[in-house]
């Protein structure tokens, strides 16, 4: 009945993360230094006081969303807390690795800082993403396949029952969403994001990726680590590369990573980072699980009385 751990991505950023765990934690302090040191800017005065706009930079927001995950992950290991398996959702993933001991902190924030650079950069003009709320996924999947005339629309995240993410040119997403609005869904959001991530139109920025992740040392995981691409486990280093270079142009199965993890039969799903979107996300396809978050102090309190009855 150990816990598992997953690490969130983007749109969980605010300001003012991490800054209670760095005034509290050793642990925290080194490694918000060490991010400061590789990435040549002040990702903690960032993170701690803003302004919001520089932190929403996809460069700057995947290495401060990373940096804050590591802290409170390191705080946790610190305190006794070790998890039975791990994943996370899009650039949480990275933070999953770093908690596997697959990747090393030094390396995985300046790949993320590198990933938000190529992404922002291969991004197409026009290009976006939005949110369909109350349609299953294949239905979803089928519109933007009838969408697909008039340009490049795919599913990016399977995030939960009745919640998909879509990506792809503009004429196409709005054709897909008239679709899927036909076929029944309650709502269609477009998302305030600089591209359309996790869709073919993004493979360009895989190549990038993959010459930086050529130079980078990744070792087996300490435990199971849940692929976004494949939904499935992951152990060898080649492996865990390929399926990096291939997540940013590919659809996150984060509903299947979830059962994935729940056959486990985890005491408790611990969000590891700032925000609780991925709690909402567990909660809603695991409806009987216990949840706990780790962003600040009173959260890593009640978190710590959770996993005392777990672990």
């Amino acid at each position: 009945m150990k816990p598992v751990f997953v690490f969130p991505g983007q749109g969980s950023q605010n300001v003012g993360m991490g800054k209670e765990l760095y005034e509290n934690f050793a642990a925290a302090r080194e490694v918000f230094e060490q991010a400061n040191d590789l990435l040549g800017f002040d990702i903690k005065k960032m993170c701690f006081e803003g302004p919001e706009s520089e932190l929403k930079i996809t460069s700057h927001t995947q290495p401060a969303i990373l940096t804050v995950s590591v802290a409170a992950w390191l705080i946790l290991r610190e305190l006794g807390a070790v998890p039975a398996a791990v994943a996370g959702h899009s650039l949480g993933e990275y933070s999953a690795l770093v908690a596997a001991q697959a990747l090393d902190f030094a390396d995985a924030v300046k790949l993320v800082h590198k990933r938000g650079k190529f992404m922002q950069e291969c991004a197409p003009a026009g290009g976006g993403m939005a949110a369909v709320l109350g349609l299953a996924g294949d239905i979803a999947a089928k519109a933007c396949s009838e969408a697909s005339t008039v340009g490049v629309v795919e599913v990016a995240n399977y995030n939960c029952p009745g919640q998909i993410v879509i990506a792809g040119e503009a004429a196409a997403l709005e054709k897909a969403g008239e679709l899927c609005r036909s076929f029944g869904a309650k709502r269609v959001i477009p998302l305030q994001v600089s591209g359309p991530f996790h869709s073919s139109l993004m493979v360009e920025a895989g190549k990038r990726l993959a010459d930086e992740l050529a130079g980078v040392k990744i070792k087996e995981p300490v435990c199971p680590v849940v692929s976004n691409v494949s939904a499935e486990p992951v152990t060898s280093s080649s492996d865990i590369k390929d399926l990096l270079v291939r997540q940013v142009s590919s659809s996150v199965r984060w509903e299947e990573c979830i059962l994935r993890l729940a056959a486990l039969n985890p005491g408790l799903y611990v969000e590891v980072g700032p925000g609780k979107v991925l709690t909402g996300l567990v909660k809603k396809i695991i409806r009987d699980g216990r949840h706990a978050n780790v962003e600040d102090l009173l959260s890593l309190e009640n978190a710590l009385d959770d996993l005392k009855e777990v672990l």
